[in-house]
């Protein structure tokens, strides 16, 4: 269909990674995207990730590598502490495997993609999709203005829902099934606002044990981002009270200690933070005529495969790109889109299981087989001598440039 200037139009649902990234590449190959946020304004904060070669790469293409920058270095540490604060000396994330991610802050990545997109990018706040129906040339979305409280109807060649892990694009288009598949494990994540006492910016400590872990992840320049990871064996009983209550709880009988206690309290007066459970997005397609799902909308990877934002900026790229070859054709460019993609993101969902016991220990025998890995990771003369044997599994393929063809 297009618009007056023979531009074809996309809707993309969601100002985060994933909806800018494939909104700034929909504008680069002559589309028009008009983008719609559930929120009244963009988010400006944001906790730890790591941006992997996948994402790097994309990035680079899209422009946006340098001024997405990195806050990992030469002195920033994650060190094992127990309970009474004993320290041992750790890792650093910047040396994980041969192609070192980059750490990053997820408003890093978010400003520098939106600070990228052409000021003729329209934008709106506090709108949602509520209807989407399609026929053989358009898609016809129904958009809700939630504070004006008004609603429009608008046809578009192609409609991108990149609004996360509960997307109300996937349950308009795909139905109320959820695709949720739950791992059992809960995450409560801040932004802290000064380094944990005993601590230097840079410095970040694990605190591990069967069943639960706390991280204070460093940056080289910014106070550290908290994560809470603990198993569960009922997730709606962890959200019928308040948060810190239910890590309270995860962490128990035992006393804190003066470390946890004082990340307890710091995460209880944090003006943001994240609690939710941990589960992946598994379906059977994502696309459906001119509908396609990016990011976690589609696949959500979890946290522990450390994979979301690399994924996202790769797989909006892509996009982008099988949209450039398959001029005026979207369905053949959404198949080839998705063969390319799904098993570079099945690889990633699989591996979320065992890196999950990295973060996370599931019993005290991961317990100690992670005590081992952390161990040949944080010793510079092993890490040498057993190369990709002493690096957490599947380091090799994050860094696959999926989005390159």
């Amino acid at each position: 269909m297009g618009n007056l200037n023979g531009r074809p139009r996309a809707l993309v649902v969601g100002l985060g990674i994933a909806g800018i990234a494939t909104a700034l590449r929909l504008r680069q190959i002559g589309w028009e995207p008009v983008v719609i946020e559930r929120a009244p304004a963009r988010r400006s904060g944001g906790y730890f990730i790591m941006l992997f070669g996948a994402g790097i790469a994309s990035a680079q293409r899209l422009g946006v590598l340098d001024a997405i920058g990195d806050r990992s270095g030469p002195d920033v540490r994650l060190d094992s502490v127990n309970r009474a604060g004993r320290r041992r000396t750790g890792l650093n994330p910047a040396t994980l495997g041969p192609n070192p991610p980059r750490t990053l802050l997820r408003g890093d990545a978010e400003r520098a993609l939106f600070d990228a997109l052409p000021d003729d990018v329209e934008i709106r706040y506090s709108t949602v999709p509520t209807r989407i129906a399609q026929d053989a040339t358009a898609a016809e979305v129904d958009l809700h203005d939630t504070a004006a409280d008004t609603t429009t109807t608008e046809r578009f060649d192609l409609v991108v829902g990149a609004d996360g892990m509960r997307s109300t694009v996937r349950r308009l288009t795909f139905g109320p099934e959820d695709f949720l598949h739950p791992l059992d494990y809960m995450i409560g994540v801040t932004l802290l606002d000064r380094p944990v006492t005993g601590y230097g910016t840079g410095e970040g400590m694990i605190l591990a044990e069967p069943g639960r872990s706390a991280w204070m992840f460093p940056f080289k320049d910014h106070p550290p981002s908290l994560l809470f990871s603990y198993r569960t064996q009922n997730v709606d009983a962890e959200f019928s009270r308040a948060p810190i209550e239910s890590i309270r709880a995860a962490f128990g009988p035992q006393p804190p200690g003066p470390i946890l206690e004082e990340l307890f309290s710091r995460f209880e007066s944090a003006d943001e933070f994240l609690f939710d459970s941990v589960n992946q997005v598994r379906m059977p397609r994502w696309h459906d005529g001119r509908v396609v799902l990016v990011g976690d909308a589609a696949w959500c990877v979890t946290l522990y495969a450390g994979m979301g934002a690399s994924s996202g900026i790769a797989g909006g790229e892509l996009l982008g790109t099988m949209l450039e070859r398959h001029v005026g054709d979207v369905p053949a460019a959404l198949r080839e889109w998705e063969a390319r993609l799904r098993p570079f993101i099945a690889v990633e969902q699989e591996s979320a299981f065992t890196t999950r016991s990295l973060f996370t220990p599931h019993d005290r025998k991961e317990y100690l087989a992670r005590a081992v890995m952390t161990r040949l990771m944080g010793s510079p003369v092993l890490s040498r001598v057993l190369g990709s044997r002493a690096q957490p599994p599947g380091m090799e393929h994050k860094a696959i440039d999926i989005a390159a063809v």
